[in-house]
């Protein structure tokens, strides 16, 4: 990155390393960010890139053209002239930016063979790099703890929910004892070999499932068990610390509730789960991550508030504290919920007792919350894609009507100055006018699935276009050919599928596909169908 402050300008120049460990330039991605002073207190920015025509995007490392155009240069703008306050503590305020940066790149080299080798269906680029970053922070955190505690070892951990188990196996690797627990299973545990230690088991919060011998509770993502965790942690042992990462708000029996409508709600749950941190008597920090995450706040508690004499006191305020936030339906039903929890007779915190042995389970009498709902064992596909085919035909072809008969599609020319009013593309609705012109039944079934009416109307991309909350036809006359940079594996398959499925407008619009039958990817009537010759991956590997 080469500044040039006294022109105005930022150039980039991408390096990527050969074969033979060398870097070079790649050219075709280079671009420029300019700041100009137009008159007075007038200024613009502009990126400029010399060779557009072979720009490469991959949506990873290099964003498209129009992305650095449109949606980067408006923030700079925004940003630049802002005077808001932030909601939240600047990046890494809590630990070492250069011992970060250091122990981060050197962590990435050694676990990026991950990213080749991933066997989950969701994105190993953002999963793996994320889970290092948290390694990273966890390092040296831990690091800088045993130098203010004056401790030799190093501290070991639980990582409840630990999902995939990276961030198990990474600190594993690095010398901390620890295990990870989580109600299902992944098929990357089975890669990491047996000296990473992870568990397929329900957690309920309750005394069965304290941790005396550990010092650090994990919350990563952790969801229904989030709120918990400083809970667990208090009630472990007086020396038992803990990380949240927050990201899904779940309050101690459901669902997080809206109290206060002049935050943000991330910025009102993150205040919630520190509430309960600082009712648990730790001194809660908070810090921000870096990491590819919208949701990269992080909460710690590892300092007491009180002494050991005072656990007895805190863990009755801990009870009463959980039972306040119950609803009333939960508090009808059960007033004496949590009180069950052992009590530190002698007033010196020891753990409450230890874990029970595997063949002994929880009774009603040790779980703290009789109403919690534990993650179902069985991952529900709630994407839309389960949804019966005839009922996402009709809602497709009725949202599409919807469109179309909007209001008198206008006459006009597209870029290319070829007459479009031959062709009905309809109107553009909000996706709050479509839901309202939906039945309730309908919106019932959808607001079941995650992303709702909108994650239905870009499955159907052949259909529909949902840009800035407003959703179009979608007009394939419009769509940009395939760039001569498109990786050959991307070509292959959209050779693969073409014509291996029906065109919808040619069976449904009024004035058929927009296309002629040899540029549509879509067939025109049965006899053109050809077969998939796309072979589905295995689901294990």
């Amino acid at each position: 990155i080469f500044s040039d402050f006294y022109n105005g300008t930022v150039t980039f120049l991408p390096l990527e390393e050969n074969s033979e460990g060398k870097y070079q330039i790649k050219k075709c991605n280079i671009y420029q960010i300019q700041l100009t002073q137009i008159k007075d207190e007038e200024w613009s920015v502009s990126t400029v890139a010399p060779f557009p025509e072979d720009w490469f995007s991959d949506g990873i490392a290099y964003p498209k053209l129009a992305w650095l155009g449109n949606e980067l240069l408006s923030k700079l703008a925004k940003w630049s002239v802002e005077q808001k306050p932030s909601e939240f503590k600047s990046t890494l305020s809590l630990i070492s930016v250069a011992k970060y940066s250091k122990v981060y790149q050197d962590l990435k080299e050694k676990y990026k063979e991950m990213v080749k080798v991933w066997p989950e269906v969701t994105d190993p680029e953002k999963f793996v790099y994320e889970d290092v970053a948290i390694a990273t922070y966890l390092l040296i955190l831990w690091e800088e703890e045993r130098k203010e505690k004056g401790l030799t070892k190093k501290q070991s951990f639980v990582d409840l929910g630990c999902g995939n188990g990276l961030l198990v196996h990474i600190l594993n690797n690095e010398g901390h004892s620890g295990r990870g627990i989580d109600v299902r299973r992944r098929k990357i545990w089975d890669t990491y070999g047996p000296e990473t230690h992870l568990e397929e088991s329900t957690i309920m919060p309750g005394d069965s499932h304290l941790f005396p011998d550990t010092d650090w509770l994990i919350g990563n993502h952790s969801d229904e068990l989030t709120p918990w965790i400083p809970v667990i942690a208090a009630r472990s042992s007086y020396l038992c610390c803990y990380f949240v990462l927050p990201c899904c708000f779940f309050d101690f029996h459901g669902k997080y509730s809206r109290r206060q409508s002049k935050k943000t709600q991330y910025r009102e749950y993150l205040d919630f789960v520190a509430q309960v941190g600082f009712v648990c008597g730790f001194h809660v920090e908070e810090d921000c991550l870096r990491i590819p995450s919208t949701k990269r706040v992080c909460l710690i508690g590892k300092n007491r508030t009180y002494p050991p004499t005072e656990c007895a006191l805190f863990d009755k305020q801990i009870t009463q504290y959980i039972n306040n936030r119950q609803t009333c339906a939960v508090v009808m039903c059960d007033r004496r919920v949590g009180f069950n929890h052992k009590d530190h007779s002698d007033g010196v915190c020891k753990g409450a007792g230890s874990e029970l042995p595997e063949n002994e389970t929880d009774t009603a009498g040790t779980i703290w919350m009789p109403g919690f709902q534990p993650r179902e064992k069985v991952e529900q596909i709630r994407n839309c894609a389960s949804l019966p085919r005839d009922f996402v035909d009709d809602v497709v072809l009725s949202v599409a009507n919807l469109l179309l008969n909007a209001t008198p599609q206008k006459s006009g020319s597209n870029m290319h100055g070829e007459n479009m009013k031959t062709w009905n593309q309809g109107e553009s609705l909000s996706l709050k006018e479509v839901a309202e012109h939906l039945n309730k039944e309908t919106l019932k079934r959808l607001k079941s699935e995650y992303g709702g009416l909108q994650t239905l109307l870009k499955n159907n991309h052949q259909v529909f276009e949902v840009l800035n909350g407003r959703v179009h036809i979608r007009d394939w006359r419009k769509e940009k050919p395939s760039r001569k940079t498109k990786p050959e594996v991307k070509r292959r398959l959209s050779a693969e599928a073409f014509k291996t499925r029906l065109c919808w407008f040619f069976i449904h619009h009024p004035d058929g596909c927009s296309l002629p039958s040899e540029s549509c990817p879509y067939a025109h009537g049965t006899e053109e169908l050809r077969q998939s010759q796309i072979i589905k991956k295995k689901k294990h590997i």
